[in-house]
């Protein structure tokens, strides 16, 4: 079987659960067929998470027409350098673009305030900083444009959705600056058991995400492990982070169970209780 090709549907899970962070629009099918997937497993519902103004928009629409879709709007932190610097490589989603200054960004978080606005909208994120994939030249509009971010979750009463790769003092540092949301979730939880006690404290949701069942995720399993019960939660980030043992296939909502079934393991707890937890954990951090 080639590589590409889609994993089987899992087993069904008994008990509903939510997938906290995913990308249907970069998802093979149509939205009407990944929803139904995952509804055949009992993911029933998904938290669809815009990257920049044109997916923001997406998603929004999404959400406001399907009842069992949520949606978060943001520009990702790697997004915002682009904006102010230019990007004259381009990416394969997105083309090459000319500096726009901090004129441009203001623009464009303006429009991710105006959608957040919108009832259907529960989130804003995925935001936070992201040190991987921009140079020390894009760190400050990265920081700027989290701080907006936050200011926005805050005046909607929206949830704050974290991207945070290889930057975890700097996010945790600009959360207690500026006052972190009531609602804050971190997607793809990536720190190890000492941060999440520090989340924990701050009262932080940590989503776990398919790389928990990667053989060398053994820092991501004692997060997991010592995580409180009432503040995980589990997402795919598809077509991301397609869980073990279908690492570098396409990743979908209704692969779920299988992250679930291994993050059940690693907490000593039966898979029903854990998706019965996870489900109302999702619910209260995005307020459906």
């Amino acid at each position: 079987m080639s590589r590409t090709d889609a994993p089987p549907l899992p087993e069904p899970l008994r008990v509903p659960v939510a997938d906290s962070h995913t990308h249907l629009d970069m998802q093979d099918g149509t939205v009407e067929e990944g929803l139904a997937r995952a509804a055949a497993v009992n993911v029933t519902a998904v938290v669809q998470v815009g990257c920049d103004v044109k997916g923001s928009h997406w998603a929004a629409e999404t959400a406001a027409a399907h009842p069992s879709v949520h949606a978060a709007v943001a520009l990702h932190p790697n997004e915002a350098p682009r904006i102010v610097h230019g990007d004259p490589e381009g990416t394969a989603r997105q083309g090459a673009r000319e500096p726009g200054g901090k004129a441009a960004l203001d623009e464009a978080l303006a429009e991710i305030d105006a959608l957040a606005a919108l009832p259907h909208v529960r989130a804003v994120g995925e935001t936070g900083l992201d040190f991987f994939r921009t140079g020390p030249e894009g760190i400050a509009s990265q920081e700027e444009s989290f701080r907006a971010h936050i200011e926005i979750a805050k005046r909607h009463g929206k949830a704050l959705v974290i991207h945070d790769r290889e930057a975890h003092e700097d996010v945790l540092r600009v959360l207690a600056d500026a006052g972190a949301p009531e609602r804050t979730v971190f997607h793809c939880y990536s720190g190890d058991a000492e941060m999440a006690r520090i989340c924990a404290a701050a009262g932080y949701f940590m989503s776990f995400a398919g790389n928990v069942t990667f053989k060398n995720a053994q820092p991501l399993r004692d997060a997991l492990a010592v995580a409180p019960a009432e503040l995980v939660l589990v997402e795919t980030d598809a077509p991301f982070l397609t869980p073990a043992p279908y690492r570098g296939r396409p990743n979908a909502p209704y692969l779920v169970p299988v992250t679930l079934r291994s993050m059940a393991e690693v907490r000593g707890v039966d898979e029903d209780s854990l998706a019965a937890t996870v489900y109302d954990n999702t619910a209260r951090a995005f307020d459906f």
